[in-house]
């Protein structure tokens, strides 16, 4: 039966931008805590560590997006860990946004001057002292701008959730054109929510890349 497009379709697709935000604060937390030690084992002076870390980049970033929520979603049920839903979506974006943030913070690493790490092992700094005191400080201010720039790309990609069944912003704006029979309005008010969401954010990201830039 089609209805008009009203406040409780309004309604739902605020619900839906909420469930994206969290979604991927989710993700963008959990992938800069797993993207600290990508980057950490990516510059490690041990092998091994870095064969491990290069391995789960290239996988994850030579694989669409779409695929891995599928191999989370599927794959865990048949190892015999059932999730639901949000979980496997939060997973899947999670080890997504590691490979990336890990490499994009594994080139803020490698952008510090020689010379900091040569002081710091002058002063007789061990690896994880060394990054902690010396590199990583430097690090982040380097790599700020492209981590909100992922950031961005990471909201807009929640969308391929609802592949999986999760109800996010894109997901309520086609339920509410299957039943409004109206999709330029639904998918133009979810359009509206992401550019409210993502604009100021870009904006923010090249905002301060133009401030780096200026102080070098």
């Amino acid at each position: 039966m089609i209805r008009e497009f009203g406040i409780n379709e309004f309604w739902a697709i605020l619900a839906g931008m909420q469930a994206t935000l969290m979604l991927s604060g989710v993700a963008f937390i959990g992938g800069g805590i797993g993207g600290l030690w990508i980057a950490l084992a990516r510059t490690a002076p041990f092998r091994f560590a870095r064969g491990i870390a290069g391995a789960f980049i290239d996988f994850f970033q030579g694989t669409p997006m779409l695929m891995q929520l599928f191999l989370v979603f599927y794959g865990l049920p048949v190892l015999g860990i059932q999730v639901n839903v949000w979980v496997a979506a939060a997973l899947g974006l999670t080890l997504h946004a590691s490979a990336f943030l890990g490499e994009i913070w594994r080139g803020g690493i490698q952008a510090v001057p020689g010379g900091q790490t040569e002081a710091a092992n002058a002063l007789g700094l061990g690896y994880f002292a060394r990054m902690r005191y010396v590199v990583l400080p430097q690090a982040i201010r380097l790599s700020f701008a492209p981590t909100v720039g992922f950031l961005v790309q990471l909201i807009k990609g929640t969308s391929l959730a609802a592949i999986i069944g999760f109800v996010e912003l894109s997901r309520t704006a086609q339920m509410a054109s299957s039943v409004t029979y109206k999709p330029l309005l639904a998918y133009g008010l979810a359009g509206c929510c992401y550019f409210a969401i993502c604009f100021p954010l870009s904006r923010y990201s090249a905002h301060i890349e133009k401030r780096f830039a200026l102080k070098t």
